[in-house]
């Protein structure tokens, strides 16, 4: 597989974060098995979301036609927007909240449904919500969305935030007089302000939460740099273990062809001196026989020589 497939992605970032890691690794293990180095590495680079990114990008993976309806509200909100038509944002606004409302609601049963996903009480709804308003803003975190690639939640400061200017209506190159805000106006405008500092308290404390995760993520990493040392070093010790262990395997055998070697020069001496020892024996009874031959000889010719002519 020349890239990783949109499959193994969207299996990887519908994983539960604190389990990324380890199935990461586990495709980078499959691909370098499977004899493909450029996938495992692209598969490597891939990085963890957080908890408020991953509950987004299971909402995109497993409910996709729910985001397509947020990108298609977005268009419309632009377009009322371009078009400065106040009644029709208004309306888009209130189905912005409702749209957004129900999908943190879907993404709080997406969650419920993991068995690893964080309880509900510390899912991180809030930044969702916010990242879901952001989308339907800014096209680059919407096609994040849409991808099921996010990594961290964002925010926007949303519509509202930048006050309009008052509207005059020219007729016939007559000037008519501000048009007056009507009372639902000065509602949705409190609204926004209480949105506003709504929001400014969650980027506080979402920019706390931010830090200590922050000083988390260093230790952790820290930890992760030692137990990375620990893991080379016992690879390596592993490694000269295991030529060790060749080594002296070579040598047992090349030791035992020896030992066979000497052992048929063993059996084959053995049978040498058995047949010198049966050769020594039959030259010793050979060298008695002719031994007590030349005795009787000897005695013989003593005799003839006693019993001769004596002379007058």
């Amino acid at each position: 597989m020349p890239d990783p497939s949109r499959e193994l992605i969207q299996r990887l970032y519908a994983t539960p974060p604190d389990r990324f890691v380890a199935a990461r690794d586990a495709a980078v293990a499959e691909a370098r098995r499977a004899g493909d180095p450029k996938t495992a590495r692209e598969i490597g680079k891939l990085r963890r979301p957080t908890v408020a990114a991953w509950l987004v990008n299971l909402l995109a993976i497993r409910r996709p036609e729910l985001v397509a309806d947020l990108g298609q509200l977005a268009e419309s909100l632009r377009s009322a927007q371009r078009e400065l038509r106040g009644n029709r944002l208004r309306e888009l606004s209130a189905q912005r909240r409702a749209v957004v409302g129900a999908l943190v609601a879907e993404v709080r049963k997406l969650a419920a449904a993991e068995p690893d996903a964080p309880p509900a009480g510390k899912l991180p709804l809030g930044e969702v919500e916010a990242t879901l308003n952001a989308a339907l803003s800014d096209t680059e975190v919407a096609g994040q969305i849409r991808a099921g690639r996010l990594l961290r939640a964002t925010h926007y400061a949303g519509f509202g935030e930048v006050p309009r200017p008052q509207l005059r209506l020219v007729t016939g190159g007559v000037e008519e007089p501000p048009v007056p805000e009507r009372a639902a106006e000065r509602a949705d405008a409190r609204r926004a302000r209480d949105e506003r500092a709504a929001e400014r308290a969650a980027r506080a404390e979402r920019a706390k939460r931010r830090r200590a995760l922050d000083r988390e993520l260093a230790r952790a990493r820290a930890d992760q740099d030692r137990a990375e040392r620990d893991l080379a070093g016992t690879v390596r010790a592993e490694q000269d273990g295991a030529a060790t262990l060749d080594r002296i395997e070579t040598e047992l055998a090349e030791l035992e062809r020896r030992r066979a070697v000497a052992e048929q020069e063993l059996s084959r001496a053995k049978l040498a001196r058995r047949g010198a020892e049966r050769s020594v024996s039959a030259a010793r009874r050979r060298t008695g026989e002719v031994e007590a031959a030349v005795e009787a000889l000897a005695a013989e010719e003593g005799d003839v020589a006693a019993g001769g002519p004596q002379a007058d």
